[in-house]
């Protein structure tokens, strides 16, 4: 009896062993698996942005060579802002509803789109024309659902910063790659190579994100949320996503804090001429500079940051470096004096933006996390769209010190804010 004791012992402990090790080599191969799908939407986001900012370096001459004025390129760049802030937060909804592959596909698609009828705009109206599918050209809140679908809470804010080194990958490429293709092949050449990058794009998100990004655990928590139900239009449901624990709050702080140096940012191009003297080949290599900056911040010192402290002390942090930041821009007279300004500004800017991010998404339910993505996707066209009216009116009548005070003054008062409320966060346990 003893025997047989110890055979099936041995038995059972073999097949608990074998068990294991299968169990392990599944979640190895599920680790790798999401490792690809990561990497494929950080592929997607970095051609996107490559052919965004290529556009906007030749828009200007694009649309000067079809006879459109500089008020008529004013009112160009306000219906792509709000074509943006429109799309935003129904993208989002659209990503909820039917999933980040169909929603990654659809601003792929859109592109595409984007891009043929800009490739065939010979005058005004068609220029105007091709802005249209810009309202669902969201691939970095799609790409951003599908990282907050595949990773967990403390990996996110990691993840989600790592799209900035796509992002200043774009802005260095895409800036130089308009001027290089634009001057060799002609004007339209960068639109043709736009309309191919889109397509490329699609046929990945179309093979290598899958159906259903969202782990199994999280199917039971969607059967019960109210995203799944209405339709993709549904205010209601964006506006009930503000309700949720300290969505509100930080969702202020992440319009307010940066809304001053995003009117400078539109106005910059007027600034680079007429404050810094500056020709358009120095202004490139200024942009350059830029990315070079975000690209550190974003991919080597936000995942550092967010591993050793919070997220709430990072949120206060870049607030707080964003009120210094406006302080020395109301105080710079040179392009040398930007430069130095621009690194404690791009880290308040890429703090700010991916903790917030991964603040507000991890405040609602996971199947709300693409419509929050949308919501915080709108904040920029909105800047957009009401930029060039404010901007223009604080530089005609104050000057650029007038976008420093600005931002030191907005940003005192945030910090503050900050310190004396207690924002009542709480992570969601479907997450």
């Amino acid at each position: 009896m003893s025997t047989m004791n110890v055979k099936v012992s041995s038995g059972g402990e073999e097949a608990s062993g074998m068990k294991s090790k299968t169990l392990g080599e599944s979640s190895c191969s599920g680790d790798i698996k999401k490792g690809q799908v990561i990497l494929a939407t950080y592929v997607i986001v970095t051609i996107e942005l490559t052919f965004i900012f290529m556009q906007m370096g030749i828009l200007p001459y694009l649309a000067k060579s079809i006879g459109l004025d500089s008020v008529g390129f004013g009112y160009l760049q306000t219906a792509f802002g709000v074509l943006q802030l429109v799309g935003g937060s129904i993208f989002g909804r659209f990503a909820d509803k039917f999933g980040a592959r169909a929603a990654l596909i659809l601003s792929c698609a859109s592109g595409s789109a984007f891009f043929l009828l800009m490739s065939i705009s010979t005058s005004i109206p068609l220029l105007f024309l091709s802005r249209l599918p810009a309202v669902f050209m969201h691939g970095l809140p799609g790409a951003q659902k599908v990282i907050t679908d595949m990773t967990t809470p403390s990996q996110r804010a990691d993840a989600l910063g790592k799209l900035g080194l796509c992002f200043g990958i774009g802005i260095i490429i895409g800036s130089v790659l308009g001027g290089v293709l634009s001057t060799k092949f002609g004007i339209f050449a960068p639109t043709y190579i736009g309309l191919v990058g889109n397509l490329i794009n699609t046929m990945i998100a179309m093979f290598w994100i899958p159906l259903q990004a969202k782990p199994k655990s999280d199917h039971h928590s969607t059967e019960h949320s109210t995203s799944q139900s209405g339709s993709v239009f549904s205010i209601r449901e964006i506006l009930r996503l503000m309700k949720f624990p300290g969505v509100m709050e930080v969702f202020i702080v992440k319009v307010f804090a940066g809304f001053p140096i995003g009117l400078f940012l539109i106005m910059f191009s007027i600034i680079s001429m007429d404050f810094f003297g500056l020709e358009a080949v120095e202004s490139g290599y200024l942009m350059s500079y830029f990315g070079v900056l975000q690209m550190v911040v974003q991919g080597l010192v936000i995942g550092k940051l967010t591993s050793r402290f919070t997220e709430m002390t990072l949120l206060k942090l870049s607030v707080f470096v964003f009120a210094g930041v406006g302080l020395g821009m109301a105080l710079m007279r040179t392009v040398w004096h930007y430069c130095i300004i621009a690194v404690p500004l791009v880290f308040a800017f890429s703090t700010l933006g991916t903790i917030t991010d991964s603040i507000l998404t991890k405040a609602v339910p996971s199947s709300d996390t693409g419509t929050m993505l949308g919501i915080c996707a709108s904040v920029q066209p909105l800047t957009r769209t009401v930029g060039p009216t404010i901007g223009g009116v604080l530089y005609k009548h104050f000057g650029v010190s007038s976008f420093g005070y600005l931002q030191l003054i907005v940003n005192i008062g945030l910090f503050v804010y900050l310190l004396k409320s207690n924002i009542p966060l709480s992570e969601m346990k479907n997450q």
